[in-house]
């Protein structure tokens, strides 16, 4: 394979993307061309919520071809039509890779307590390991690494047998399975993405346990356990109706909250409950509240 790496000005990135992908490139990717410089300018914000700026000053536009022969008439016509806005231009040789190897590589077993273990389908669990959720990377949000669903599976392994489990944004499932198999009687988990509840539903059966997966729509009722890793700016919205689903003495656990969103945070919930941090990890905090 062959990569086209072009360095564009920040008007002409759209025009250049587009025009690659209508010739057919493999992909087509845009980072910071001043990356690990002085002069890289960090562009990020909360999912839902616009960037600082819509894009860098200049952009480095990766595009992969399977030949050679596509890469360069790509890259003469580009310059054709975009000359003006694009400072520099290069083709390169990508080194053949075993690709589902590396990336099976950067996946290891993840630790949530000596006992629990989140394990990738291609390793084998750590001899410690009493219980194990098998789950692979894919296309929802959920693997163990991340600190935040490292923090609520810990905590929900440290608490058994709940009555009751509502995973509300659930990604891959990795919650509410690890619910299930820490002995919870009834677990719900619903997600906005048909991607996820797919995901969930594929990712249960892989760990054989039962839960019921959706639409928000099939939350209905009250639970012991309301857990929801999202973000700060949707777990904000969503207070009133997260708190109305948690029963009378359950437990409410919030994550995806950076340490400095804190405050907001309870602001945002104290008409419903008192919310407290349990835990802190890289940054990210776990905070909850017993309604």
């Amino acid at each position: 394979m062959f990569e086209l790496l072009l360095v564009c000005q920040q008007a002409g990135v759209d025009a250049v993307s587009e025009t690659l992908e209508a010739l057919d490139a493999l992909s087509v990717s845009v980072e910071d061309a001043d990356a690990g410089s002085d002069q890289e300018n960090a562009l990020f914000g909360e999912p839902g919520m616009p960037p600082p700026a819509q894009a860098w000053e200049q952009s480095r536009v990766t595009a992969l071809f399977n030949d050679l022969a596509g890469a360069e008439a790509a890259s003469r016509l580009v310059q054709q039509l975009h000359g003006a806005g694009i400072s520099h231009a290069a083709i390169q040789t990508v080194p053949e890779q075993d690709w589902v190897r590396l990336t099976q590589s950067q996946f290891d077993p993840v630790e949530i307590t000596p006992e629990f273990w989140v394990v990738p389908s291609w390793h084998t669990a750590p001899q410690q390991a009493r219980t194990v959720l098998q789950l692979d990377p894919g296309l929802a949000f959920g693997t163990g690494t991340h600190p935040t669903t490292g923090m609520c599976l810990r905590w929900i392994a440290q608490h058994p047998g709940q009555p009751s489990v509502l995973d509300y944004g659930c990604g891959s499932g990795i919650l509410a399975i690890g619910a299930a198999l820490c002995g919870a009687a009834k677990v719900v988990a619903v997600d906005i993405d048909p991607a996820a509840v797919l995901a969930s539903q594929t990712n249960a059966a892989a760990n054989r346990v039962q839960i019921r997966s959706g639409t928000p729509e099939l939350a209905s009722g009250s639970y012991a356990l309301v857990v929801a890793n999202i973000l700060a700016t949707p777990l904000k919205v969503l207070a009133p109706l997260l708190c109305s689903h948690v029963a009378p003495g359950g437990r409410l656990l919030l994550a995806g909250i950076l340490e400095r969103q804190c405050d907001e945070l309870t602001h945002a919930y104290a008409p419903y409950c008192a919310l407290e941090v349990l835990d802190s990890r890289e940054g990210w905090i776990l905070m909850s509240a017993t309604l």
